[in-house]
């Protein structure tokens, strides 16, 4: 017991992944990012299904939590292709993270550390009842705090992965190392055999 075991360094990546997940969550809550929100809340159901599949020794479970890790890092990469515009992508196309159920874009463009907020009155540019804002003075820009959120999920989700796969495997084999039908069968016990070449002799008695 002294020593910290595949199954409970899991438990632990999972712990962090949840902590990171439910501070994600609070700021795109913050930010009406509606996509990110619902992805966020299946990797918590996910995670919460690995720990329990850990400490509960349900294999099929991990093998469903590191399926969606998978998921999980495609989503997350997209994230950071998203906020660095690769390619084709802009961030002008933020219905991609709200479903065009808002304007709202992440939270730290407005909230980044050291961010000036100036409204600009009466611009032209402002949709009904919005107004039209520049920020200045962040010391880290709002797409650079994104990119890092979602590399340290990225990061943690590889870890979890890869114990994920180790620790269900073991269950596997402890599985299979014990025969529920057969019992002691597949220990090498065999149960004693009646010897065959006895046979039955007439007994004589005196008249």
């Amino acid at each position: 017991m002294g020593r910290c075991d595949g199954r409970c360094t899991l438990v632990v990546i999972c712990s962090l992944q949840l902590l990171a997940a439910l501070q994600r969550q609070v700021f795109d809550f913050l930010g009406y990012q509606w996509a990110p929100i619902f992805a966020n809340f299946l990797h918590i159901m996910a995670v919460i299904l690995g720990v329990f599949g850990t400490v509960q020794v349900r294999s099929r479970y991990l093998i469903l939590y590191a399926v969606w890790l998978v998921v999980w890092v495609g989503w997350n990469s997209f994230i950071i292709c998203f906020y660095l515009e690769v390619g084709h992508l802009s961030q002008n196309r933020d219905f991609l993270m709200t479903f065009n159920t808002s304007l709202h874009r992440s939270w730290w463009m407005e909230n980044g550390p050291g961010c000036l907020v100036t409204t600009v009155p009466d611009s032209p540019l402002a949709p009904q009842d919005h107004h039209v804002i520049t920020v200045s003075g962040c010391l880290l820009d709002y797409q650079y705090i994104e990119v890092v959120s979602s590399a340290l999920q990225v990061f943690l989700a590889l870890f979890g992965f890869v114990y994920a796969c180790y620790v269900s495997k073991v269950f596997l084999d402890d599985e299979d190392s014990f025969d529920f039908i057969g019992g002691f069968d597949s220990y090498g016990y065999q149960p004693p055999q009646k010897s065959s070449h006895l046979q039955l002799q007439p007994l004589y008695t005196a008249g």
